[in-house]
């Protein structure tokens, strides 16, 4: 017996610039529930953006980061057998933004020695140019589906 469908989580828009994307980045760069501090490390993250894309709009620059920073393939593990295979599988639309999001913060909160905003806008940048640490990420996850290609078939 099948459980029931699970019910979309509808969040409601950022307060400043009124794009769900951007409440969706803050709430993954949110630690212990201090929405506050995420909030100000994403906005300084933004205004940063500005400067340094010479009045551009951050908004865009987010999405074209996300778009470059989402993966089309990824790899699952299935059993079968007694073996592990790693299935190359299609990721599905909701994942891929939250994969792109959770890389860049990653990439972002690697780096050392300076402010969280400062990180964040450097690999927000690097990935709407389809550079930095995320890109790379997106770009092993997709070597590793392709090399994993002949198990294809166990994908069900």
């Amino acid at each position: 017996m099948r459980r029931k469908a699970r019910r979309k989580f509808s969040r409601s828009p950022d307060p400043l610039y009124q794009s769900k994307l951007v409440e969706q980045l803050t709430n993954y760069v949110m630690h212990d529930g201090k929405k506050a501090t995420a909030r100000k490390v994403v906005w300084g993250a933004f205004e940063i953006l500005k400067t340094k894309t010479k009045n551009s709009e951050p908004l865009r620059v987010l999405e074209e980061a996300v778009k470059n920073a989402s993966p089309v393939l990824e790899v699952r593990s299935r059993r079968v057998g007694g073996a592990t295979y790693q299935v190359p599988r299609e990721v599905r639309p909701e994942r891929r933004v939250t994969l792109a999001f959770r890389w860049i913060i990653g990439a972002a909160r690697a780096k050392k020695g300076k402010p969280m905003a400062e990180k964040l806008s450097e690999e927000i940048l690097a990935a709407s140019k389809n550079e930095g640490a995320a890109i790379k990420k997106k770009e092993d996850t997709h070597k590793m589906a392709e090399a994993n290609r002949a198990f294809a078939h166990f994908a069900w």
